[in-house]
């Protein structure tokens, strides 16, 4: 039988067969660190005593505060330059960019080549043909010292696209076209092939735009062959064969909440927007740039709105400045930053207020993620022709006169609590359960990106679910020992280590899920938090009932309904990492 993409990349990187299911070890070419992660690898660090396995593969993007306008961003910053002085690593300082399209812009990253960031998308180098995951700060640490990771391989979904999308369709919109095929959780686990006569004729720039959004299908990946690099063998076992049809498709928008909820343009009723943001890893490229410009040139923002651009490099910066594309941009009224992040991150353009009303070319709208306002995705001429218009219409159908603003409201919260931490390193719990019957849980509901600079573990407990709807209390009320239940997709999102740290701080036992984000599952292994996956488990477990956990048998016991539910116990290695404290302990 022969091998996908995926399996080709492993077994070029390792000295194991890339067996779909089997833990090998990987070689990483390139091992990044950004702004809000990078100041914790250098911790786990220094405090084991680990040194670098070669500076000339290292390296720091700040590019989620490239301002350094936050105090403890500008403190994490300062850490990683200390470092890398000490240690001869490369630092793309404020102003660079985005990571992971610096690495593919400088040839950093190569085709067929292997990439780890703090970047949850990372997985944005399957543009290239390359394999890229975003991972949590103990993954990066162990490949600044080692050189490689654990990785389980994944089966391969191939995906054909079928048709031609409109004339006035952007990749932006297949894109979400594919989100709204496969859902948050539809390519969890998998990386996925991407093949088709549209697929085959689209520029990087696009191809990036694609990739990036894996992350919001759960996927680990979406790869693109590279014809002189890598491709699938012709006789490749796939777990599955997709065909998704993009004849004719209009342009597309994701609802308020949930990149997954798609719908096409023509389903939305004027809905009237406040604000605009152009930019992220997504959508930051010079063509997004030139595209957004070409709409606005000799146009006005309608009145009372805002409009953020945000390129994703210097070097598209320095493209919009001389093009005219800053002029046309400041003339039309919009706001243009510094390369990097910008929306996605909560240190930098791009946030918003409570009732707000924006529309984003961003991958995510999660609730809270942005801001308090609500955030829709679409497409930068669907932005930008938005922004003219006053409300959400496409390119076609920008009106002469734009519409009237609305008026927001705002209200803020935070709590304060503040626990010891001490873990447990018990084969087997007992607790009281929480059971959340929600899917898709993501990073930002468990650990929102406000606190993202917040380095001690201890201050992390307070700030557990205060995104997340009907919880917010949660850490006031959780004891410790106490179990979580949740459904399917459960860590979706960000590769922040908080989001698993925060349950440590707290001193909760194990989190059951149906199942994780791919990753939210690595970071949870390596810093020695239990999980475990199990099948229907909130409809068999009712909030307050009291578990007894094997992590070595799988056994969970319901002693209050006196029941039993048999889950795969802890793998040889999540067992070995758990026993021993975490991936980098010794």
């Amino acid at each position: 039988m022969g091998k996908t993409i995926i399996q080709k990349i492993f077994e070029n990187h390792s000295k194991q067969s890339a067996v779909v299911g089997e833990i090998i070890d990987i070689d990483i070419d390139v091992r990044v660190a950004r702004d809000f992660g990078g100041a914790n690898v250098v911790k786990n660090l220094e405090e084991n005593n680990l040194k670098l396995d070669d500076p000339d593969k290292t390296y720091f993007t700040f590019d989620c505060n490239p301002g350094g306008c936050d105090q403890k961003y500008a403190t994490n910053q300062h850490i990683c330059r200390i470092f890398a002085r000490k240690n001869n690593v490369k630092i793309f300082d404020i102003s660079s960019g985005i990571g992971t399209h610096l690495v593919i812009d400088e040839k950093i990253a190569k085709p067929g080549g292997t990439i780890v960031s703090t970047d949850s998308h990372a997985n944005i180098l399957g543009a290239i043909g390359a394999f890229g995951q975003g991972m949590g700060d103990k993954d990066i640490a162990h490949a600044f010292a080692y050189g490689k990771v654990w990785f389980k391989v994944p089966p391969t979904i191939k995906i054909e696209l079928k048709g031609r999308p409109s004339n006035i369709t952007t990749p932006k919109d297949v894109a979400l076209k594919l989100l709204q095929e496969f859902g948050a959780n539809g390519l969890l686990g998998f990386s996925a092939e991407i093949y088709g006569d549209y697929v085959d004729m689209l520029p990087l720039d696009a191809r990036i735009t694609i990739a990036s959004m894996a992350t919001e299908m759960g996927g680990i990946i979406i790869l693109f062959p590279f014809k002189k690099a890598i491709t699938a063998d012709s006789d490749a076992d796939y777990e599955d064969a997709v065909k998704v049809d993009i004849e004719g498709l209009k342009p597309m928008v994701s609802l308020p909440g949930h990149p997954e909820d798609v719908v096409s343009i023509d389903e939305l009723d004027n809905v009237k927007v406040d604000s605009g943001f152009i930019g992220s890893c997504t959508n930051g490229r010079i063509s997004d740039m030139r595209a957004a410009a070409k709409i606005m040139k000799d146009r006005k923002i309608a009145p009372g709105r805002v409009l953020k651009i945000v390129p994703s490099t210097d070097d598209v910066w320095k493209k919009c400045l001389e093009g005219g594309l800053i002029k046309i941009f400041k003339d039309a009224g919009a706001l243009f930053g510094s390369a990097g992040c910008a929306g996605c991150a909560a240190g930098q353009i791009g946030q918003t207020g409570t009732g707000e009303i924006a529309i984003s070319s961003g991958n995510r709208n999660f609730v809270g993620k942005q801001g308090k306002g609500d955030t829709y995705l679409a497409s930068p001429e669907t932005v930008a022709a938005s922004l003219i218009a006053g409300y959400i219409t496409s390119i076609d159908e920008i009106p002469d006169k734009p519409v009237s603003i609305n008026v927001p409201e705002s209200s803020h919260k935070i709590s304060h609590l503040k626990k010891d931490l001490k873990i447990s390193r018990l084969t087997s719990v007992e607790g009281k359960a929480w059971v959340i019957k929600k899917d898709n849980i993501d990073t930002d509901m468990i650990f929102h990106n406000r606190y993202l600079a917040i380095t001690d573990i201890n201050e992390m407990g307070q700030y557990t679910f205060d995104n997340l709807e009907g919880y917010e209390n949660f850490s006031k009320k959780a004891n410790p020992g106490d179990i979580v239940i949740a459904g399917k997709n459960f860590g979706a999102g960000s590769s922040r280590q908080q989001a698993v740290d925060c349950f440590k701080s707290l001193k909760i036992s194990v989190i059951i899920a149906e199942s994780f984000g791919a990753i939210y599952e690595r970071n949870a292994i390596n810093s020695a938090m239990p999980i475990l996956i199990a099948r229907d488990i909130t409809s068999k477990v009712s909030d307050g009932d009291i578990l007894s956990v094997d992590f070595t048998t799988g056994k969970i016991i319901n002693k209050t309904k006196n029941t039993g539910i048999n889950v795969k116990p802890f793998s040889k290695s999540q067992l070995d990492i758990y026993k021993n404290g975490g991936l980098l302990k010794k």
